[in-house]
């Protein structure tokens, strides 16, 4: 792990400030979802990029019944495959 020698203030709300040069690094828009992982005394932020539930691709995601399917795997379950 590498450090950035950014630090930033907690406020009132638990929110902290992403950096822009962060922001870029890492390709984050406004609106873009950040997942939060643990590790011991660690937290860690990764860019949420939704997969496929059957294959795990994340290429071509569209939402079948709550549920992230990438269009290969729709066309399997409709031919029945």
């Amino acid at each position: 792990m590498k450090s950035t020698g950014i630090v930033r203030n907690v406020d009132d709300l638990g929110r902290i400030v992403l950096p822009i040069e962060i922001r870029r690094t890492f390709d984050l828009d406004t609106k873009d979802q950040v997942e939060i992982y643990t590790d011991n005394d660690m937290i860690i932020l990764k860019k949420f990029q939704r997969n496929c539930v059957f294959c795990k691709s994340p290429e071509d995601i569209v939402e079948y019944k709550g549920k992230a399917v990438c269009s290969k795997c729709m066309e399997d379950l409709k031919s029945g495959n």
